[in-house]
């Protein structure tokens, strides 16, 4: 059994047709079936059977599937980090939630830039039921935020997705608030939700997630308020202040002007909302040293403490159609 040999088959699979892997990897058909038939003696199976114009595998085959599109992806990231072993010895890429990322990704990263030697990172945000699919397919070390779920699924085991390793490292609380002058912010609780219905609630690029607890929370209502989506929370939470509406908001990032009576709690049932923020990485040993190490940082103390405290990140910019968080290094 060879490399070779496996990343053929890994794309034969993925593909179902050995046309279309010959194709991809430039070679031609027989040399994709004569490292197949190497593959199908070495291990005694068939692996796979012609049906309908292209394969499908047998139950051995799709065990080696599996195991095979792990270990050229290990084999892949290996040969990157070596090549790359002088000069991005450090380089993490994370992938984040919008609101992670603009309330708490700028605080954390400076502090474990600062604290690792070599560290350095670039940070992406997406959606949030597109993480798992991008983790598994490599395209990141690292996800804090939401805890990545499949869309579909397929891949999901009830708590998260299956070959991802998800670790807490943060609890926050969203409250609902409102301008001290706006009507709603006389009403007394319990609120009921459909009583803020008619008036716009505001958010973030991402809204609010359904694979959060407060979207969980918010799809439990019988009703659902009409969601303004701006560019960020601050421009959302802005559009408050401004008494133009209301918003969920996180607890520590308006508990000074909630305080000092700017900002009022609006008491609305089942609020406030306890969520979790998640380090996500791959499972099975296959995570970077690096993403490791993020992953058991983000729950220091240290961190904690770094990702409350008041003051803001620095911020995303947008390039093309994504939304990045600056470069630390």
């Amino acid at each position: 059994m060879t490399l070779g040999q496996l990343r053929t088959f890994a794309l034969v699979a993925k593909l179902g047709s050995l046309h279309a892997a010959a194709v991809q990897l430039g070679v031609s058909e027989p040399a994709v079936s004569t490292a197949l038939a190497a593959l199908r003696q070495d291990l005694g199976d068939p692996l796979f059977v012609r049906a309908h114009g292209g394969i499908a595998l047998t139950p051995g085959g799709r065990a080696l599937a599996e195991h095979a599109q792990d270990i050229v992806g290990l084999a892949d990231r290996a040969r990157w980090e070596v090549a790359h072993a002088q000069t991005e010895t450090g380089r993490l890429k994370i992938v984040a939630t919008a609101p992670f990322a603009e309330h708490a990704a700028g605080r954390l990263l400076d502090l474990f830039t600062r604290r690792v030697p070599g560290a350095s990172v670039d940070v992406v945000v997406e959606e949030a039921e597109d993480i798992a699919s991008l983790m598994l397919e490599r395209v990141y070390d690292i996800a804090l935020g939401a805890r990545p779920t499949v869309r579909n699924g397929s891949l999901a085991n009830g708590t998260g997705a299956v070959g991802i390793d998800s670790v807490p490292f943060l609890r926050y609380q969203r409250i609902v608030v409102a301008a001290a002058g706006h009507p709603i912010a006389a009403l007394h609780g319990p609120v009921a939700p459909a009583e803020l219905v008619r008036r716009p609630w505001f958010a973030g690029p991402a809204g609010i997630q359904a694979a959060s607890e407060e979207g969980r929370w918010l799809a439990a209502q019988s009703v659902a308020p009409e969601i303004v989506r701006l560019s960020s929370e601050t421009e959302a939470l802005a559009a408050v202040r401004a008494g133009e509406g209301t918003m969920l908001a996180l607890g520590h990032i308006v508990r000074a002007e909630i305080r000092s009576g700017s900002l009022v709690r609006v008491p609305v049932a089942g609020t406030p909302i306890s969520g979790l923020w998640w380090a996500s990485t791959l499972d099975r040993g296959r995570a970077t040293t690096m993403a490791r190490t993020l992953q058991r940082f983000a729950g220091t103390a240290d961190a904690t403490a770094a990702m409350v405290a008041p003051g803001g990140s620095r911020g995303l910019e947008r390039r093309g159609s994504k939304f990045h968080v600056a470069l630390w290094s």
